[in-house]
């Protein structure tokens, strides 16, 4: 599991059968004056917002990007820091691009595992949720992920926004009443059917049932609880992913939703006997149910928008990021619930996938949990952000180990960034220290134009390219792409390296006014292309990229996308930058990384050299 609220919905099992209840004598089920009973309506199709529009009526306006809020069973890993990393790069890009948009991240709060967890250290649960969300709070502070709302489950804003959905629910008789009995795993808090479950030995040689996706030891269960009319929403669910091709992105996972849904989908246990679940928000009226954690969790969506007063301001105009562990609950339940209670759905589902460690998924059993903190000791907040969203791709699981992050951030980082700012803001090579002055002469904007020309036709093509990565890093972030974005940058950030090794400004006479004019443009050009990666690169490593800029003397309020201008004195425009002095020194944009432990790199090559034997064989 990812540690991304890696729970399950209950669903309906050959072995555990919905049947009619009745509460306990002078039970006042639901309080029916708070929820008065309605017969089960026939649900319509709720409009969507399109998924890539960002100018109609549907889509335009303030937005909404969201992180699954994690659950506080264990402390924050880099399965957790990679969710959260992706949001915030969303969240950055837009509003350097001009975007009115709010992000939001938190902590899942209740259920079972918390109780028990709270009650085998012998701490009040709220105790026990307020010490493990403050780690994340620290964990998202540490790793620069701007936030600008943060929810728990536990706030009275949540609590009432649950009831109030939960009231909606009943009132349109969306819910009834039901006995479940079947297996349920504490740990991953998610009732099982029997081919969910496997025989396996405990420590103690004694055969046990455990969930056979993640180990953990099951129980069978019976209780009364009350149920969501799920299997009345299939058909809305797969028109709605027809008419919306680009509602749940990579393409990969709008397929595997679209698998789950060609079979019959059973309805939903939406509550617990509280005499079993005391740590949870009480069913509105019913003193003997608790609501299962799950509605309560994705609720949370809703209470930040400003549910149930406040919220249309944002909704629905969300970009939900999920891991592909709680698909099902994001692409399946929440927009059934949406649909039940009204609401149009979220305009996206950017889902991604996992991190295994030197092939092997991580594990507290195997020790190869990866803690964020202690890797930002050694490769800086930034290095780990650019190295998780450098190499992290959505649609398939991404290995992590240290030779990995060393290798990608020294080049990247280290030589090709840091190098090229080095090159050209060196006291030796721009002795002055000003952002140089660029000629239409020596670099003309129609080639050959002109006997003092010096340009080729691979700076033109440079040229170009440069113009068009803003574009296309845009068009990446997008699609949830920001890896093709980065590699997008990287490639201009070598060719302006070999822009500038090619004319070798070192070399020129500076006693020779031709050579000094084509000496201070090779300096200009390659600042205006440092000046445009700078930029680009804020939404993934701001503390690098806010140094850089700095070096560059290019303002806070001169660095958002509209104040890109490259090359304005190539296109016989003014240059604002041109001949201002240039920022203090910072020293190295990046450190050079070493290899600390020398057994760890021989056992990941060992870990290499057999992936690479299995692929032959």
């Amino acid at each position: 599991m990812r540690g991304l609220v890696s729970r399950q919905l209950v669903f309906l099992s050959p072995l555990g059968l919905w049947r009619p209840w009745s509460p306990p004598g002078n039970t006042r089920v639901l309080g029916h004056l708070a929820c008065p009973e309605r017969p089960a309506l026939t649900p319509r199709p709720v409009r969507v917002p399109c998924s890539r529009c960002s100018g109609c009526a549907a889509c335009g306006g303030p937005s909404l990007i969201t992180t699954p809020i994690f659950y506080v069973n264990a402390s924050p890993h880099i399965g957790h820091l990679y969710s959260a990393v992706l949001a915030d790069a969303l969240y950055r890009s837009k509003v350097l691009r001009g975007h009115e948009v709010k992000f939001t991240t938190g902590t899942d709060e209740h259920g079972l595992k918390i109780q028990q967890a709270a009650d085998a250290t012998a701490e009040d649960p709220l105790e026990f949720c307020s010490r493990v969300s403050k780690d994340f709070r620290m964990l998202f502070q540490q790793s620069l992920v701007s936030y600008t709302d943060y929810i728990r489950t536990t706030e009275e804003r949540h609590k009432n926004a649950v009831q109030y959905f939960w009231c909606v629910l009943r009132e349109k008789g969306y819910l009834y009443q039901g006995t479940y009995e079947g297996w349920y795993s504490v740990p991953d808090e998610t009732f099982l059917s029997d081919s969910q479950v496997v025989e396996r030995k405990d420590s103690d040689g004694n055969i046990i049932k455990v969930s056979l996706e993640s180990g953990h030891k099951v129980e069978w269960t019976k209780e009364n609880n009350y149920v969501f009319r799920l299997s009345k929403f299939r058909p809305m669910l797969l028109e709605w992913l027809k008419e919306n091709p680009h509602a749940i992105y990579p393409e990969k996972f709008h397929h595997i939703v679209v698998h789950w849904l060609q079979e019959e989908i059973p309805d939903l246990s939406v509550s617990r006997q509280r005499n079993r679940l005391k740590w949870g928000i009480p069913v509105p009226g019913d003193s003997t149910q608790t609501i299962y954690v799950w509605l309560d969790a994705l609720v949370n969506y809703l209470t930040v928008a400003g549910y149930p007063k406040d919220h249309n301001h944002l909704w629905p105009r969300v970009n939900h990021v999920v891991g592909k562990d709680i698909l099902k609950f994001h692409a399946v339940y929440w927009p059934a619930f949406l649909m039940a209670a009204g609401l149009q759905l979220p305009k996206q589902i950017c889902v991604h996938s996992h991190w295994t460690v030197n092939g092997q998924k991580m594990s507290k059993s195997l020790g190869n949990v990866i803690d964020p903190l202690q890797q930002f000791s050694v490769y800086t907040a930034d290095g780990f952000r650019y190295f998780l969203l450098w190499q992290g791709v959505p649609e398939t699981d991404c290995d992590y180990y240290d030779d990995k992050v060393l290798k990608v951030l020294n080049a990247e980082l280290a030589d090709a960034l840091g190098g090229l700012l080095n090159r050209c803001t060196g006291t030796r090579m721009n002795p002055d220290q000003i952002y140089s002055y660029f000629s239409n002469q020596c670099f003309p904007k129609i080639p050959c134009m002109g006997h003092s020309s010096r340009a080729t036709t691979e700076d033109y093509k440079m040229i170009q390219l440069v113009e068009q990565l803003p574009l296309e890093v845009e068009h990446y972030f997008e699609k949830f792409q920001i890896y093709k974005a980065l590699e997008a940058i990287s490639f201009c950030i070598r060719l302006t390296n070999g822009f500038f090794q090619r004319h070798a400004p070192w070399k020129l006479d500076r006693k020779s006014i031709e050579d000094c004019c084509w000496l201070d443009t090779i300096l200009h050009v390659t600042l205006e292309c440092l000046r445009i990666y700078g930029t680009l690169l804020q939404p993934v490593i701001p503390t690098i990229a806010d140094r850089l800029l700095s070096r560059l003397a290019v303002g806070l309020q001169e660095r958002s996308w509209r104040q890109l201008n490259f090359l304005a004195k190539y296109h016989n425009n003014v240059c604002l930058f041109e001949g201002r002095k240039l920022g203090p020194d910072p020293g190295l944009l990046f450190n050079r990384l070493e290899r600390i432990n020398k057994a760890q790199s021989k056992d990941q090559d060992n870990y290499k050299m057999k992936k690479v034997q299995h692929i032959l064989k």
